[in-house]
């Protein structure tokens, strides 16, 4: 009987096991980073600027699973365009310390705070925010609505319920949630990935990239803790805050998005009604590298409207 009980424990020790043993994000695999670091009072955060110094500044905001460099092909655009844009990975991601605790809005707000700080980015930002960047560039928005020049969301969650389900109870249960997580997230992960992989991209070899961030310790860790955290939010009041506040608010969504329903677009429109949103046909969740022209297209000629 005891050799029923030995099979138990290894499975359940196997998915600790592998994250323990997972690469730590250090000094010597940030070594290969490109960018920059600036040491936050939560920790340290990788950081890259592209375009020209003293353009108009815009700051882009990545999602929950795929760090700064998603926003290669953006970048470049919004760079080209004459914009001098701020990428960064958020904790846990990328480049970016490993932190334990939850993600919740106000975790999110402190690191872009402190980092617009060190940087010395003052007011008339254009914030950009993707997927979970979009709820992390809403709430900042909402906060501080007189230092947002434009608000551009891409793809932006906020709007719908994306803890329902095994990952929502994952991210809620204490213990067998963490284990579940562990044991589960690579292979939903990988079979997302495997869904985009034939689709074109502005950032070369992404879903290897995107797959490689599984080989990091704490990455599994801060999924789950930003699910339960500021992907469980309601954005209606902040949305509604925009509106009375006159921020302007593009939102862009793939008409084929699995992640983020076109329903969501709806929704937007119903708390701000003055939101301009855009559909691009045929684009799935990945649509800043997947359809990055199309993308840019519609941010040039809302900055054009709104200037």
């Amino acid at each position: 009987m005891i050799w029923v009980y030995l099979i138990l424990a290894a499975i359940i020790a196997t998915p600790l096991i592998i994250e323990s043993t997972r690469k730590p994000m250090n000094d010597k695999a940030r070594a290969a980073a490109p960018g920059q670091f600036a040491h936050l009072s939560q920790g340290v955060t990788h950081y890259q600027w592209y375009g020209p110094e003293g353009g108009p500044v815009a700051v882009c905001v990545h999602g929950l699973t795929t760090p700064s460099f998603v926003w290669q092909g953006i970048a470049k655009g919004l760079a080209h365009m004459g914009l001098r844009v701020l990428v960064y990975d958020l904790y846990g991601r990328g480049f970016s310390e490993r932190l334990r605790g939850a993600q919740d809005r106000a975790f999110f707000i402190t690191q872009l705070n402190d980092l617009l700080a060190d940087q010395g980015v003052e007011d008339d930002i254009t914030l950009i925010g993707y997927s979970m960047g979009g709820s992390i560039a809403t709430v900042f928005a909402a906060q501080k609505p007189n230092r947002i020049h434009e608000l551009i969301l891409l793809a932006p969650a906020g709007m719908c319920t994306l803890t329902k389900g095994l990952l929502g109870f994952a991210a809620r249960t204490p213990v067998i949630g963490t284990w579940l997580m562990l044991e589960l997230y690579p292979a939903i992960l990988r079979a997302g990935l495997k869904a985009e992989r034939d689709r074109p991209t502005s950032v070369a070899g992404i879903n290897d990239l995107q797959d490689a961030e599984l080989n990091w310790r704490g990455f599994i860790p801060a999924v789950r803790a930003s699910i339960a955290g500021i992907l469980s939010d309601d954005l209606q009041e902040d949305h509604a805050l925009l509106h009375r506040e006159d921020v302007p608010v593009l939102a862009i969504f793939g008409s084929e998005d699995n992640v983020i329903p076109l329903s969501s677009r709806d929704i937007l429109k119903r708390w701000n009604s003055d939101a301009h949103t855009v559909v691009i046909e045929g684009a799935g969740h990945g649509l800043p590298y997947s359809h990055t022209v199309d993308a840019l297209e519609a941010i040039n000629g809302f900055m054009q409207q709104s200037d």
